[in-house]
């Protein structure tokens, strides 16, 4: 049961990525306000490099979850459990005030983190 888990939290995951990138890309400078960050062309230019990024993994992350065999299900949902929580953290460091919308994007990834780790656990008895 776990590794179907594993399967949806890819996909997901991949959704919200998939949704993140598209703010990144076409209003990088809402996600840096929302951020309480400064909002330079420098940095919005930044954010749209890290959204086709955060795109890419949101395509491999629901292709993976697609996969057949299932360890390789469980190898790309561990590297996704440690990032999620490496996410979450990076995020409540942010050099700014933190704003409910940095707060909700960490708990995010830490959400995802949990359910990553828990099905994981799940899968490993």
């Amino acid at each position: 049961m776990g590794i179907n888990f594993l399967r949806k939290t890819l996909q997901a995951g991949a959704i919200v990525f998939g949704l993140s990138a598209l703010l990144l890309v076409f209003l990088p400078k809402l996600f840096l306000q929302l951020l309480n960050m400064d909002t330079t062309s420098q940095l919005q230019w930044s954010m749209r490099m890290i959204g086709i990024t955060v795109f890419a993994l949101a395509g491999n992350m629901w292709n993976n979850s697609k996969q057949h065999d299932d360890k390789r299900v469980v190898e790309v949902a561990r590297i996704m459990c440690v990032s999620a929580a490496l996410l979450g953290a990076l995020t409540l460091q942010i050099p700014v005030s933190l704003t409910w919308f940095g707060y909700l994007y960490a708990a995010i990834g830490f959400s995802f983190a949990i359910s990553y780790a828990v099905n994981l656990a799940k899968v490993s008895r």
